[in-house]
């Protein structure tokens, strides 16, 4: 059987707020090197022999940027994506992605599946234990990737391994008694949240164990579309299937659970206090991004993405700053970050969902200012990109062209703008933008209206697909 990766992108990574936030989620930022742990995925995929093209499974969200940091890779002429219009944990995305793939297979194919957030140091050990668990899968076993424990670990399941590779028990997240004594006892693994199944028994198993999870993704394959690499699971379906993780729905049922010691340097950074675990320290052991500066602060992590950040006197301690928040807090609190995340939810203020830069298929855009009835952006469009046809019910627009070439549609009428030129766009004008040059364009907006949500858009015509 070949090998068919099935990358799981979904989720939001709170517990690594202000950075990941629900539409800039961790999977797809940059925190151990110069690739995204996405692209860092991705990678260690391409290292593996006999393999098929990645099949990636996101929110419908994260579609534009996904798509895009794979093809920065240049890595896989072809590749799939497959949207989940609302989150449902794992097991309806992984039986959503065998049905899909069962579809277009000539042969029956082990499909591997592996979290995109992950952090594994030593990826020819991960290419051994790859071909390990295929052939445990390729016997029938549904097949889960064990981590050896190095450390009695609260933050992670276990998983009891017998002799012969059978799973005994899953087991959850457990005290530090406990987590201590299963480190003494031997035969303890942290559960992973990586699997290798041969497609056709996985879905015979779904059958069994979740058959309504089945038929909802059924469904949701069956009248799902697709658009170019994006393959769209039915919404209607999708909704009503149970939300599942894979371990509670199949795993901790199956008879065929099995289980392969891995140990290839495996982190979930899961939180920052974690990243601060396994990232580059200086003598101090200091974990620092940005610009930063200093003076007898030992054992933090400090980040800065938009401005200075200074520190005099720190220990065991966490700041991270973006242009729109900043997060201070023991290093040993990291975990506790989702109860912020969850105010920011109850009070509906923004920084939970969204930074200064917002990212779309086209490009990006930057709010500078924000007031009560303006607001002014810098916004940036791509080579050879262009926004939708569209008009405003509730804002006027002035663009001011500040780098490239600007061609601009206004009411029926093409023109362009260099730079320093500008153009307003009255409310209730149907307009585009579009850059037609070879360097990116960059604008400054501003807005004034009663009404300066991102909502007030009607569109016409848009080559991404998207609607109002």
């Amino acid at each position: 059987m070949r090998i068919q990766p099935v990358i799981l992108a979904g989720g939001t990574g709170t517990r690594l707020w202000p950075l990941s936030r629900e539409l800039y989620p961790k999977q797809l930022l940059c925190l151990t090197g110069e690739h995204t742990l996405l692209q860092t995925t991705l990678l260690r995929v391409s290292l593996l022999p006999d393999v098929l093209p990645p099949v990636i499974v996101v929110g419908e969200e994260h579609r534009f940027l996904t798509k895009s940091q794979v093809e920065d890779l240049h890595l896989f002429p072809e590749y799939q994506i497959l949207l989940e219009p609302l989150g449902k944990d794992t097991a309806p995305a992984v039986c959503g992605a065998a049905l899909h793939l069962r579809q277009q297979a000539q042969e029956d194919i082990l499909l591997l599946v592996l979290p995109a957030d992950h952090l594994i140091a030593r990826p020819d050990d991960f290419v051994q234990a790859v071909a390990k668990g295929r052939a445990q899968a390729e016997q029938g076993w549904l097949t889960t990737f064990g981590i050896v424990p190095d450390r009695p670990e609260t933050g992670y399941g276990y998983i009891r391994r017998a002799d012969n590779g059978a799973v005994e028990s899953f087991v959850e997240k457990p005290d530090l008694t406990t987590a201590q004594q299963y480190l003494a006892q031997g035969g303890w693994l942290w559960n992973s949240g990586m699997f290798a199944f041969p497609a056709d028994k996985l879905l015979a198993e779904f059958a069994q164990h979740a058959p309504e999870i089945l038929h909802c993704m059924e469904r949701a394959v069956q009248n799902g579309r697709s658009d170019g690499v994006f393959f769209r699971f039915d919404e209607t379906a999708m909704q009503q299937s149970p939300a599942k993780s894979l371990d509670y729905a199949l795993m901790e049922k199956t008879a065929c659970a099995a289980a392969v010691e891995a140990d290839f340097g495996w982190s979930d950074i899961g939180s920052w206090s974690t990243l601060h675990e396994v990232a580059d320290k200086d003598e101090q052991g200091n974990v620092i991004s940005g610009d930063v500066l200093l003076e007898d602060v030992a054992n933090c992590l400090i980040r800065s993405e938009a401005t200075l950040v200074a520190a005099v006197g720190l220990r065991d301690t966490l700041v991270i700053e973006t242009a729109d928040a900043v997060l201070v807090a023991p290093l040993n609190r990291s975990q506790d970050i989702k109860a912020i995340v969850n105010k920011l939810k109850l009070k509906k203020r923004d920084e939970f969902r969204i930074h200064r830069t917002v990212y779309r298929p086209w490009g990006s855009y930057t709010t500078l200012e924000l007031h009560d009835r303006f607001q002014i952006k810098r916004i940036t469009v791509a080579p050879k990109a262009r926004l939708s046809s569209q008009m405003h019910h509730h804002r006027h627009e002035h663009w001011v062209v500040v780098r490239g070439t600007a061609k601009v549609e206004k009411d029926g009428e093409q023109f362009l703008l260099q730079e320093d030129e500008s153009t307003y766009i009255p409310l209730g004008t149907v307009h585009r933008l579009e850059n037609p040059g070879v360097i990116s364009l960059e604008l400054i907006e501003v807005q004034i209206g009663s009404y300066l949500g991102e909502d007030d858009i009607v569109r016409f015509d848009d080559v991404y697909g998207r609607t109002s």
